[in-house]
């Protein structure tokens, strides 16, 4: 197993580059121009002297080249430095800057990751607790009134935008009945009971409206993965040999079925830090989302390029997690 994840590894360092040369390579053949909304009046010298002061004058190959050094460089050395507080060379390193704050990148997704890891995070955790039993159920009573109830609201979860859910919430749950506020107050801070009530009460709406979409995704794979297990020889021999059925069910059948449904889980959890862009526009939560969508309208390049890679990052990793874990799941599979 070792050398395997060390295979995969050492082979996800150049799939990395690729993808950061094609993600680097179409925004860069995108049409939209961080100048462009500027006003008309504006001299074409000002113009290029600005636009070299974005790097945007130098060839693509040289801005390529720098975007990995300050980011695969300068960026790690800056977090181990003010993590220690121990200065590496001279400090006044070059960092990935956005073209429309003109603050580093990584800063900017500092800010605004705990607020996407606390509407996103949350909801997919609840998502994962109430789909694996919904799931389990639904497959051991086939057909029961729980079965087809959860079908129904697992195919409507499903089914239904994210958008439609959140409106509905909000106009029900906010509009009429008051119980919540439609609009995430992110500048809300939690230093009492008081705060720390608003921030449950705020959080509530954008969570429901996830969670139901997550678990709906995810009891629908553990349902059909549970029925492909329930009928096979090994579960017909624990039960003639007397063993309970509680045991067969979550000791033996539960942990074959989770096979396929841990590929579903661990490349869902990239999504978590990529947030939940619809459901953030929805709720004004300032997040990762919303984050990637004003600077895709601003045509804040270095932000958006840093962003999306950090997201296929992610789902390299937790694609190199999910094959771990099937090695754990299955005594048969089997990687050195």
């Amino acid at each position: 197993m070792f050398s395997y994840t060390l295979r995969r590894l050492l082979f996800a360092v150049p799939t990395l580059l690729i993808i950061s040369f094609l993600i680097f390579a179409l925004l860069d053949l995108a049409p939209n121009d961080p100048l462009g909304d500027l006003p008309l009046t504006i001299p074409p010298e000002v113009r290029e002297q600005m636009r070299a002061a974005l790097g945007m004058d130098q060839s693509f190959a040289i801005r390529f080249l720098k975007w990995l050094q300050q980011f695969f460089i300068n960026e790690p050395l800056n977090i181990f430095e003010s993590i220690t507080g121990l200065t590496v060379g001279d400090g006044h390193r070059l960092r990935v800057l956005s073209w429309a704050t003109r603050s580093p990148v990584v800063d900017l997704i500092v800010q605004r990751m705990p607020q996407t890891l606390w509407v996103v995070g949350l909801s997919y955790l609840f998502g994962v607790l109430l789909a694996i039993p919904i799931g389990v159920i639904s497959a051991y009573k086939q057909y029961s009134i729980f079965d087809q109830l959860g079908t129904f609201i697992s195919m409507v979860g499903y089914s239904v935008p994210t958008f439609f859910t959140g409106v509905l919430l909000i106009v029900i749950f906010s509009s009429y009945l008051q119980w919540f506020p439609s609009i995430y107050n992110t500048n809300l801070v939690v230093n009492d009971w008081s705060s720390f009530t608003q921030q449950v009460k705020q959080m509530v709406l954008p969570v429901m409206v996830l969670t139901l979409y997550n678990t709906s995704q995810i009891s629908r794979f553990v349902r059909a993965s549970m029925l492909d297990n329930l009928h096979q020889d090994y579960v017909r021999t624990a039960r003639a040999k007397g063993v309970k059925e509680k045991s067969v069910l979550l000791v033996h059948v539960l942990r074959n079925s989770l096979i396929p449904v841990v590929t579903v889980i661990a490349l869902g959890v990239p999504t978590i830090f990529s947030g939940a862009i619809i459901t953030e526009q929805i709720f004004r939560v300032n997040g990762l989302g919303q984050l990637l969508i004003v600077a895709i309208q601003g045509a804040d390049i270095p932000l958006v390029q840093t962003l999306t890679f950090i997201f296929a990052f992610l789902i390299v990793l937790f694609n190199l997690i999910a094959d771990v874990l099937y090695g754990i799941l299955d005594p048969r599979i089997r990687y050195d």
